[in-house]
């Protein structure tokens, strides 16, 4: 699968339809990674610092995108 990323608001819906589709819910996400479910539900609601904010308009500005790409499957442990 390959996801074209050009605001916050994109890479968290990528992010929440990924772990969804691994049938994972925020909390187990965020226990797998060491964050908060909060901080998890807000990369997924695209709520990011402003530093990402920025990034993001930047890259826009120049007319970049990012391309995520994922190989295999999510492995839920």
């Amino acid at each position: 699968m390959r996801y074209e990323i050009r605001t916050p608001e994109d890479l968290g819906a990528v992010v929440a339809d990924r772990r969804r589709g691994a049938g994972q819910s925020q909390a187990a996400l965020a226990n797998q990674v060491g964050l908060s479910q909060d901080y998890v539900s807000k990369i997924e609601g695209g709520r990011t610092s402003s530093v990402t904010k920025h990034v993001f308009r930047i890259l826009r500005r120049m007319g970049a995108t990012i391309t995520v790409t994922f190989d295999g499957e999510v492995i839920s442990e």
